[in-house]
């Protein structure tokens, strides 16, 4: 595989040095240095080891490749239009315009084999993980003596900025421990950074890092591609551990003047510098974004090694689908993304009398766990919390290194890679994730819940312990802003349940929609709402009139999420003894609420009625939108303090007494303005 000049190889990477090159000179923005430097990486792997078909990127058990180092588009979108995926060469001279399929960075469903959106450093390396992880729980599932229909490895190009990041090195962590064999990170160690050398702030020796980890580690010369490829093939055969190999590169390589410098990271090289690289390696000056047929030819042999591979594949899950039809029926559902016939029967009711009161975290272990047989592609686990979130699958199994069928995922203290993994693990296909933690320990997850976002990811976050009702921990445990923080995510379905009912209800929605879902869970008992149909449609619709007479134009509206919907119920009570009607509304998602018809949203909350009472232990900002103009909000703008969860509630005025003279001074605030109710 000599790439000396002159040579197929050679004219091959330089094809994609150049068209890096003239992208980002066109746009005059960008990041070629990376391209130009890892194109050997880049091509031993897509040439000769990559299992892929371009004619076919969904193709299920194709290998997946994460550009971890998002910025280096260009090297991805070139690797993509050279083997023929339906990336035109107008694409690439359109890089980073608008409409375009070459976005500044790698964005999944928009551009043709891009697995993951890519961009904040780091994510892609908890990505492929989740992909790698998601992989061994389907083989355990679906293989058969003599039927290895699942039988894939995940690759990822990663740089010295994603290993700095610590979304990274709590995936690489988790990795080792888990033993994933199929996952090999190419590290594109070219040493430099937008500051400039990463020693004025990395000194550490990555490759014993991930040693202590438990990888399989190689250096090599990221120009060899000898040595690149006897690195691959080591990869290949290190069956027991994930595999990193350290290639040194030189970033922008060929350009006389700026090779080995910040100034080729994110920055067009400029006209003059293109001119003069492109005659130091003997290149073209003219035309711009040249393509060699012969280099061409090369990359496209993907094409006709892809399908072949693929009817392979396909006649292999053929003879084992007559061996096993009801497996087969299975993995045909759940690649299809599809939930069984009938699963919703196995959402639970729950009534006042038998269960008076539950923690609604208590209520949602208790749906997870039952819905668990019906839905064998749930998986997931927590941030170390297992007991406290309520998120373990009773009797099956942690996934591991020896127990590759287990369906309970140990993610450690590692929230930020828990985010990512489970983002990864949706990316691949076949299995719904969750994740549980603590509502506070959110931010620690919000980059990759944004992420997951915009991809629109099947993953439910699961987050406890959602109010100042947890009590004693304090402050720092205390979730104040965070829901709102979460509301603020678009793409992101939140839902705060007000009780086991409304709980069930919520996971019915979270497992059919295709995007993200946050639950928000108590730890303190709610007591259970003997309305359950009405909590399940409710739900659905976002908000919905849980009390009050639905014929008479109500005096003041209480709207309330979680366990303050049963603090605004009993303050209904204290205000009908008023004389004043009161109408209850349980607003559990303000996303659902949204999308609803504006009918619908009129009738749950009259436009005429202009008392209006929020009430919700969390900041009040953001919550104007429903109180109105006139309208108040009982909030907490402030941190808590540690102190048992009652009597934080008690102190900050969540009680239902509180709540009824609140709602009784609103009403005769608005009378005595003379904007009462008509």
């Amino acid at each position: 595989m000599s790439a000396t000049a002159g040579t197929l190889h050679h004219r091959a990477i330089n094809t994609i040095r150049t068209l890096a090159m003239d992208a980002v000179q066109a746009a005059n923005s960008g990041h070629p240095g990376a391209p130009m430097g890892a194109a050997p990486l880049a091509y031993a792997l897509w040439t000769r080891f990559l299992r892929h078909n371009p004619a076919d990127p969904a193709w299920p058990d194709r290998d997946r490749f994460v550009l971890s180092a998002g910025h280096a588009s260009m090297l991805l979108y070139a690797l993509l239009h050279l083997t023929g995926y339906d990336l035109p060469l107008e694409e690439l001279k359109r890089f980073r315009q608008w409409g375009s399929r070459t976005p500044g960075h790698p964005e999944r469903g928009l551009t043709p084999g891009v697995e993951a959106t890519t961009g904040p450093l780091g994510s892609g390396v908890a990505n492929a993980v989740g992909m790698a992880s998601a992989e061994r729980m389907l083989a355990a599932r679906f293989n058969r003596p003599g039927h290895a229909v699942v039988d894939h490895r995940t690759w990822a190009l990663v740089s010295d900025g994603d290993l700095m990041e610590g979304v990274a090195a709590e995936a690489v962590s988790l990795a080792g421990a888990l033993g994933l064999g199929k996952l090999t990170l190419l590290y594109d160690d070219n040493g430099i950074t937008i500051d400039g050398g990463t020693g004025l702030a990395f000194a550490e020796d990555v490759g014993e890092r991930f040693r202590a980890c438990g990888w399989h580690v190689q250096r090599i010369d990221g120009h060899d591609l000898d040595a690149i490829d006897a690195a691959i093939r080591a990869a290949l055969a290190e069956e027991e551990r994930p595999s990193l190999i350290a290639a040194a590169t030189e970033i922008a390589h060929g350009s006389p003047n700026k090779a080995g410098t910040a100034a080729a990271h994110g920055a067009a090289l400029g006209a003059e510098e293109v001119r003069l690289t492109k005659e130091a390696l003997g290149w073209p000056v003219e035309p711009a974004f040249h393509v060699p047929d012969d280099a061409l030819a090369e990359f496209r042999a993907a094409l006709n090694e892809g399908a072949a591979r693929q009817d392979d594949w396909r006649e292999r899950l053929d003879a084992w689908a007559r061996e096993h039809p009801d497996a087969a029926a299975e993995w045909r559902r759940v690649t299809a993304g599809e939930l069984p016939d009938g699963w919703d029967a196995h959402v639970p009711t729950f009534t006042a009398e038998e269960t008076p009161a539950m923690a609604t975290r208590q209520a949602s272990g208790k749906v997870l766990n039952a819905l668990a047989a019906a839905l064998p592609e749930l998986v997931g686990g927590s941030a170390d919390l297992a007991s406290s979130t309520n998120t373990y699958l009773a009797g099956l199994g942690d996934f591991g290194r020896e127990s590759p069928d287990g369906r309970n995922l140990r993610f450690g203290v590692r929230e930020h890679a828990m985010g990512g993994v489970l983002n990864g693990i949706a990316l691949h296909g076949g299995l719904i994730p969750f994740g549980g933690t603590f509502l506070v320990f959110s931010d620690w997850m919000r980059g990759a819940m944004r992420l997951g976002a915009i991809m629109g990811c099947r993953a439910v976050c699961v987050f406890t312990h959602d109010s100042i009702g947890v009590g004693e921990d304090g402050p720092t445990h205390q979730p104040i802003e965070h829901l709102m923080a979460l509301r603020a995510i678009p793409g992101l379905t939140v839902i705060r349940p007000a009780d086991a009912n409304e709980t069930a209800a919520a996971w019915k929605v979270a497992l059919e929609r295709d995007g993200p879902t946050a639950l928000a869970l108590t730890r303190q008992s709610a007591p259970v709402i003997e309305k359950a149909a009405c909590a399940r449609a409710g739900v659905a619709r976002g908000a919905y009139a849980l009390d009050g007479d639905p014929a008479r134009t109500p005096d003041v509206i209480l709207i309330a999420t979680g366990s303050e919907v049963a603090l605004a119920r009993a303050a209904a009570v204290r205000l009908e003894e008023r004389g004043l009607a009161a109408r209850v509304v349980s607003m559990p998602s303000w996303e659902l609420f949204a999308a609803q018809p504006r009918d619908y949203r009129d009738e749950v909350l009259p436009p005429g009625v202009a008392a209006r009472l929020v009430v919700e232990a969390g900041v009040s900002l953001g919550w104007e939108r429903y109180a109105g103009d006139r309208g108040e909000i009982m909030g907490i703008d402030r941190f808590g303090a540690s102190a048992p969860g009652a009597e934080m509630m008690a102190r900050h005025g969540f009680t239902a007494g509180a709540v009824a003279e609140r709602a009784a001074a609103l009403v005769e605030r608005l009378r005595a303005e003379g904007a009462g109710n008509p």
